[in-house]
């Protein structure tokens, strides 16, 4: 059996799908194709407002394919990740942006899909004709200890048949243990994911008794220790922490978009974030005309949205000689897209 590996951020594996190597690299779009879903998991994280019939691609809400390819190569996204609420509910839509992703960035854009359905061989061999390379089944948690006698078996036996990986991704909770002699006859792999809290779902949690591991995580207490209890008994195994997705797969994500977009004038953190100081005021062509006297040069500050980005190095400089009743200087630390996260604002 393969050495069980770990990280210092509380994974470990002993087998990593492509899917999960590359989401290592955070080389990985991630594609929301619909909120939709005929299942009503009680751990569902799925915020309310994709709660509908709506793609995002990362962050960005997506009203045509330019916005799909866009936001991959807006972050030199080496594959994509298919996920929803239920993707197979837009079977047509799912099949569409596959093509649409292959035919783009070719055979070797690597995409995986999660679906909580077991698909019959018909939809199947779509998917494997589109170029689907991995498949994630999440099963139903009563079906967890019987999966051989489920459509689910049948599902994962066709789609290795046709070439695609499989496997299952579920949360890690008690009961998990019940699909691994099921997999490993079949040959697919398990994929835990540490359970965590949401704003979505956090009263459906502590009703059934789940609580936080400690004040400053979203992960569920004993979470991890039910995987701990699975590493030995299966040969294709992969515990994925909460603090992993957000220590690796997104500060590489926003890195691999940081590097690719940054301004000449913006700062980019070792978490992948952008620090830009901001002018704000009313007289924008005053100050424009200032930075100019100054000899600050033009590729070092940008109007955009109605203020002023300028290089935060250089607003601290100058900060005393644009201070101006009416006029607010700040530098920001933000999320490396266009309406991204603000992190922190700090007042000059």
């Amino acid at each position: 059996m393969p050495k069980m590996i770990q990280n210092e951020v509380g994974s470990f594996h002993n087998f990593l799908s492509e899917g999960c190597k590359l989401c290592k690299l955070g080389a990985k779009m991630v594609l929301f194709v619909t909120g939709i879903c005929g299942r009503n998991c009680f751990y569902c994280p799925i915020s309310e407002d994709r709660k509908n019939d709506v793609v995002y691609a990362n962050e960005r809400y997506v009203t045509s394919d330019e916005d799909v390819i866009a936001e991959a190569y807006q972050m030199d996204a080496l594959g994509t990740g298919i996920t929803g609420g239920e993707p197979l509910l837009k079977l047509m839509r799912v099949l569409h942006y596959i093509r649409l992703l292959k035919s783009e960035f070719g055979a070797e854009h690597h995409i995986h899909l999660y679906t909580a359905i077991a698909p019959d061989r018909e939809t199947l061999v779509a998917l494997a004709d589109a170029g689907l390379d991995e498949i994630r089944f999440h099963p139903p948690q009563e079906m967890w200890d019987s999966l051989k006698h489920t459509l689910f078996a049948d599902s994962i036996k066709t789609a290795i048949e046709l070439g695609m990986s499989a496997g299952i991704e579920i949360p890690s909770i008690e009961g998990a243990e019940g699909v691994l002699p099921f997999l490993d006859k079949a040959g697919g792999f398990l994929n835990l994911n540490e359970l965590e809290f949401s704003d979505t779902n956090a009263d459906a949690m502590r009703i059934r008794g789940f609580e936080l591991v400690n004040d400053i995580s979203n992960a569920v207490a004993n979470s991890r220790a039910c995987a701990e209890k699975l590493d030995a008994h299966s040969s294709k195994i992969h515990f994925c922490s909460s603090r992993y997705k957000d220590a690796v797969q997104l500060k590489k994500r926003l890195l691999r978009i940081a590097n690719k977009t940054a301004r000449v004038f913006d700062g980019i953190t070792d978490d992948g974030t952008i620090v830009v100081g901001v002018i704000e005021s009313g007289e924008l062509d005053a100050v424009i005309g200032i930075l100019h006297e100054m000899e600050v040069p033009d590729d070092m500050f940008e109007v955009r949205g109605g203020r002023i980005e300028i290089a935060w190095w250089i607003l601290e400089d100058i900060a005393q000689d644009l201070k101006r009743v009416g006029r607010t200087l700040l530098i920001i630390e933000r999320y490396p897209f266009e309406g991204g996260l603000v992190v922190e604002t700090m007042p000059i």
